[in-house]
This record gives C-alpha cells, structure tokens and sequence, in this order.
C-alpha cells in the first residue's frame, strides 16, 4: 500500500507562486510515476502534470504548460508542482497521485492523497 501525503497549499495573489509536496510512504517511491490532478469546485477532476518513474519524462496539461513544474526527489522521497503565475482559474483542490506507468488521465492512478487547497485570489 502506498499512502500519499501533499503539502503546500494555501492563499496566493494572482501572479504568485506555490510550491506543492507529495511524500509518498509505504512503498518504494522509485517504481511509480507521480503526478497531479485538481478538482475545480463543481467540475470534474482534471490531470494537472505527471512525471516517469526515473523522472526522464514528465507531461502537462496545455491550461499549465510554461507555467508549472513538476519534479521527483528519490532521495527524499518527495514529488514536487512548482506553480508559477498562478491565476484564479488555478483555484482547486490538487490531488497527488501514484501509477505503475506513466499517466495523463485517471484511468491507470492506484493511489491518491487527500488534497490539498489551492486558492489564488484575483
């Protein structure tokens, strides 16, 4: 079992930056792909940005491309989304999420985090 625990969220103006963590615990960090989806209030879940298991490939969503990063630490065992000028339509709650194989939809994620709040005022 794999557990995923994001950090990271909070209130930002528009134009600013945040920087989301996932650690992931339980398992070998190493053999999965990470990524990250949101969830706007009163939409569907989104895929937001997503990394290979050996971090050579990442993906984005084309509404974050040129504007968010997403990176793997394997030796502190932590995903990161590097958001940069964050604009309201950001506003979500944003989910990690854990694959056996690279992903840019929900469809193959085994494991998710809580959320974490993202909220970017205008």
């Amino acid at each position: 079992q794999l557990q995923l625990v994001e950090s990271g969220g909070g209130l930002v103006q528009a134009g600013g930056s945040l920087r989301l963590s996932c650690a992931p615990s339980g398992r070998t960090f190493r053999s999965y792909a990470m990524g990250w989806f949101r969830q706007i209030l009163g939409k569907e879940r989104e895929f937001v940005a997503s990394i290979s298991g050996r971090g050579d490939s990442t993906y984005y969503a084309d509404s974050v491309k040129g504007r968010f990063t997403i990176s793997r630490d394997d030796g502190k065992n932590t995903v990161y989304l590097q958001m940069s000028g964050l604009k309201p339509e950001d506003t979500a709650v944003y989910y990690c999420a854990a694959a056996l194989i690279g992903f840019t939809t929900e469809a193959v994620v085994g494991y998710w985090g809580q959320g974490t709040q993202v909220t970017v005022s205008s």
